[in-house]
């Protein structure tokens, strides 16, 4: 009887899943009907055109249009399509060098966005600034370029020159630069002690070697009496995956969560966690971020906030919390598809907040009144929809879900009205304060050599410098110029002394005027531990900075822009 059990058991069960397959079996022949369905549609609107249509198009450039649409109506300037003749452009050489201007881009709306400026670099020279979108290159409209096509036109062989147009906020017409393209190399890590036993790190990018070049420099300083750090992540625009994680393990204990990726697809399901013990336990520090920190900065500056590790100042930051995997396609093609998007330990979203509509929330540098005016709407709309998501860091800190990193002091470095004006007025000659005082400097250390590194601005210097302004044309109305002094000083201290002493120097002048580096140095010096420095986030300090950073700084222009 117990055998008759086993044996009417298992017909059942063989019954039911051949009854399951088929009807999976039909399932499936469903499925399969409507993509034959659809994929003859599409042959048949292609063969039309081809066939039909008012003007001949050859088939390879309908395909492209095809797969362009499609990519265009994702939404996602991330997802691309990579033609063979981009493959070069592919892999961004991280430790190596290239012909190019020495920028980096972001493709914002439908304009490639410089987002940060290499020091030492054409581009830094010739005046171009974060925030400027590409608008033409070559006389060729850059509008709705991808990254992708961006780099492929502005990299080229050492010593040719490439000739663009940039539009920039506050400028009415395009300003048009020609640059002499360089060997680019790239120094992740700019470090140096602000005194008063704060150490100053400036990271440009997560590239190879990026943590151990960071840990190694953060030693020096600690050596050099270092108790407290600024770890500058400004502007950048992030690089690899691994050493974004292995640059927040030096300030993590071993197994804590880092980031997390969700996906549709299983295997790209993952919990990056620190491999290591931390090395810095005791070092306060204080992470500085504005819009132009994206992806790999996000990664860090929301690890550490989120484990309640450093203090975060600055602005909401660029909100890339994506991941692309590189698919490749007959014919030499590529696809570049985002397939997982990031997650802070607390679970918050890294990609930036979507309107009611779904299209991202974007603050796009140089946008004219009205798409600002739209961006206000649509982030109003968004706000009406739904209340942010609130999320608790380690400590039990509420921090918000919506995209990007709010800091948790915001500040911003900026220009007065005044000087706003100032750089109207340079603009409607193609120049920038930048770019003079990189001509300023050179002549005026050739002229005068023997400078002394503690040197201040001299009023024969500001003489000279007016001089230069007189020769390139630009005539300036003398109350304004006064009003524009400390600025202007700025700029010409930072470049004498990257004439006269590097790039560190050059840094550490331009910093002396910086508000939120200002800030940062206020927290350190009160704050002996980071449980400490954490304390002073509170409704008081907040005021406390953000008073401090109202000081002559009204106009919300990021000073950084020019140069930084």
């Amino acid at each position: 009887m117990r055998r008759t059990r086993r044996w009417f058991s298992a017909f059942f069960v063989s019954i039911a899943a051949v009854a399951a397959g088929g009807w999976f079996l039909q399932q499936g022949a469903a499925a399969q009907e409507a993509q034959s369905s659809g994929a003859r549609l599409l042959t048949e609107v292609q063969r039309l055109i081809s066939e039909r249509y008012v003007e001949p198009i050859p088939e390879a450039e309908l395909q492209r249009m095809a797969i362009d649409g499609m990519l265009r109506e994702l939404g996602d300037p991330h997802t691309v399509f990579i033609d063979s003749e981009e493959t070069d452009d592919l892999e961004l050489t991280t430790t190596g060098n290239y012909g190019g201007l020495g920028i980096r881009i972001q493709r914002v709306g439908d304009w490639i966005t410089v987002m940060g400026i290499l020091p030492g670099t054409p581009a830094e020279r010739e005046g171009m600034l974060t925030g400027d979108r590409i608008y033409a290159v070559e006389g060729e409209s850059a509008e709705g370029w991808t990254a992708e096509q961006a780099v492929q036109r502005l990299r080229g062989l050492a010593g040719d020159p490439v000739s663009l147009s940039v539009l920039r906020p506050g400028t009415p017409e395009p300003i048009r630069l020609s640059i002499v393209r360089e060997q680019i190399h790239v120094e992740p890590v700019v470090a140096y002690s602000l005194g008063q036993g704060i150490g100053f790190v400036r990271l440009e990018q997560f590239s190879a070697n990026a943590r151990t070049e960071l840990a190694s420099a953060i030693a020096d300083l600690q050596r050099d009496g270092a108790r407290g750090l600024i770890l500058d992540l400004r502007t950048n625009p992030g690089g690899l995956l691994d050493e974004g994680v292995a640059v927040s393990d030096l300030f993590l204990p071993r197994n804590a969560v880092i980031v997390e990726t969700r996906s549709r697809l299983p295997d790209q399901n993952f919990v990056f966690r620190a491999p290591t013990e931390e090395q810095f336990s005791d070092l306060p520090i204080v992470v500085l971020v504005n819009r132009f920190s994206a992806s790999a900065s996000e990664i860090v500056a929301g690890a550490l906030q989120d484990h309640d590790r450093a203090v975060v100042l600055g602005e909401a930051t660029f909100g890339k919390g994506s991941v692309q995997t590189l698919y490749q396609l007959p014919g030499g093609h590529h696809l570049k598809l985002t397939t997982a998007g990031w997650y802070t330990p607390s679970g918050r979203s890294i990609s930036r907040l979507r309107d009611v509509n779904g299209r991202p929330i974007e603050d796009e540098p140089g946008a004219e009144a009205a798409e600002a005016d739209e961006a206000d709407e649509a982030a109003d709309a968004a706000e009406e929809s739904a209340d942010p998501e609130i999320f608790r860091t380690e400590a039990g800190r509420p921090v918000f879900g919506g995209g990007g990193i709010e800091p948790d002091e915001s500040i911003t470095d900026t220009l007065t009205t005044r000087e706003q004006e100032f750089a109207r007025v340079l603009s409607q000659g193609a120049l920038t304060l930048n770019q003079l005082a990189v001509q300023f400097a050179a002549r005026w250390n050739r002229e005068h050599p023997g400078l002394e590194a503690d040197f201040t601005v001299t009023p024969a210097m500001r003489a000279a410098f007016r001089d230069l302004l007189a020769s390139e044309g630009v005539e300036v109305d003398p109350d304004l110029y006064g009003d524009v002094e400390g600025l202007v000083d700025r700029y010409i201290a930072a470049q004498l002394a990257n004439s006269a002493f590097g790039e560190t120097e050059r840094l550490r002048r331009f910093q002396a005027g910086d508000a939120v580096v200002a800030r940062a140095m206020e927290l350190l010096r009160e704050a002996e531990t980071p449980q400490e420095l954490l304390g002073l986030i509170d409704e008081g300090g907040k005021a406390a900075g953000a008073e401090a950073a109202a000081v002559g700084r009204t106009a919300d222009v990021p000073a950084g822009a020019d140069g930084n």
